[in-house]
């Protein structure tokens, strides 16, 4: 009997994809490729790997091909046309794996391979969507680091709903299925649990302890300003996670709000001088009143807006937010 096409390009899927952005990691690509190879050995499915160079400006690249070379493993090398940040070329990755699930990672050898097979063997036993890597023993600098990185772990698990011990590593585990839904933008690679909890239940998102290296090489491409985009970020994610589809509501209850402050100082004022005959015309308490009441229409009228803008969403512009100008099979 013959295949259908879908059962032909099922068949020769491999059974996990691995995704690596990389920036400026000349020094550590080739123990990285090393790493994941010498990892994967024994893994009893198919897999390949997929290193997304997002733009370095060092040697990462032809590295990465001479040292691609030394090995028999499938290796994509996916050469963004300029630096687009993380999350650009971590979303190139995805969009090009073809594994039936998807393991991602950092560069800097400070995440371990030697997790993958045994975060999807969880993710099987568990049955999840997404199985996120815990660094239970990081091995960064406290008060740069790791105080940053807790606060805002508690911030994104408090108003997202979704509990996790740590939402900034990189290594995850997806269900290709599932994240092919999630279009990631701007520098949401953080919030990438909050957005799959978007289009599965946050009971199919877990977490398992890994292995965490201090880093050998280089030095971090992220500092203490990243804790304000964070919280910029985290905004976004609230707005979009329960507003998306109904942003009336969004700026209908901050209209609302406004024009019932609006109301009860109006009132006040209109008993305070008509009842006790006080002169109203300078007090600064009317002219917000009347403020808030202009900011009530607008935040309604703005609503209503929305809600037109929002019925065309997903009928919008489906451009990426990158440009890939190669992709390299340098190993059989």
């Amino acid at each position: 009997m013959a295949l259908t096409a879908a059962a032909v390009e099922g068949a020769s899927s491999p059974d996990l994809s691995i995704v690596v952005p990389l920036f400026n990691e000349e020094e550590s690509i080739a123990a990285l490729i090393a790493r994941v190879v010498a990892a994967m050995a024994h893994y009893p499915g198919t897999w390949n790997l997929f290193l997304v160079d997002d733009g370095s400006t060092d040697a990462t690249l032809l590295k990465a091909r001479e040292a691609a070379r030394l090995h028999t493993a499938e290796i994509r090398l996916v050469e963004m046309q300029r630096n687009f940040g993380q999350t650009a070329a971590m979303q190139a990755g995805i969009d090009l794996a073809d594994g039936h699930l998807i393991a991602t990672m950092d560069g800097d050898l400070q995440n371990d391979p030697a997790d993958i097979p045994r975060m999807v063997e969880t993710l099987e036993a568990r049955q999840l969507d997404l199985l996120v890597g815990w660094r239970k023993n990081r091995k960064d600098g406290l008060f740069l680091r790791k105080v940053p990185s807790w606060c805002a772990n508690y911030l994104i698990g408090k108003i997202t709903g979704v509990k996790l011990h740590d939402y900034g590593c990189s290594l995850k585990i997806y269900r290709s299925a599932v994240i092919k839904q999630v279009q990631l933008i701007g520098e949401m690679h953080r919030f990438i649990p909050a957005w799959v909890a978007v289009v599965v239940p946050s009971s199919r998102i877990g977490e398992v302890p890994v292995n965490h290296q201090a880093r050998q090489f280089g030095q971090s491409k992220y500092g203490i300003s990243r804790a304000f985009r964070v919280i910029l970020d985290l905004l976004s994610v609230l707005f979009f996670m329960r507003y998306k589809a109904r942003p009336g509501h969004f700026f209908g209850s901050l209209g609302l709000g406004c024009g019932a402050i609006s109301g009860l100082i109006l009132l006040y004022l209109a008993v305070d001088k008509f009842i006790f005959g006080s002169d109203i015309g300078t007090r600064p308490l009317l002219l917000i009143g009347v403020m808030l009441f202009l900011s009530s229409l607008q935040l309604i009228t703005t609503g209503i807006l929305a809600e037109m803008l929002a019925r065309t969403y997903f009928q919008s512009d489906q451009s990426a937010s990158y440009i890939i100008r190669d992709v390299t099979r340098v190993s059989p």
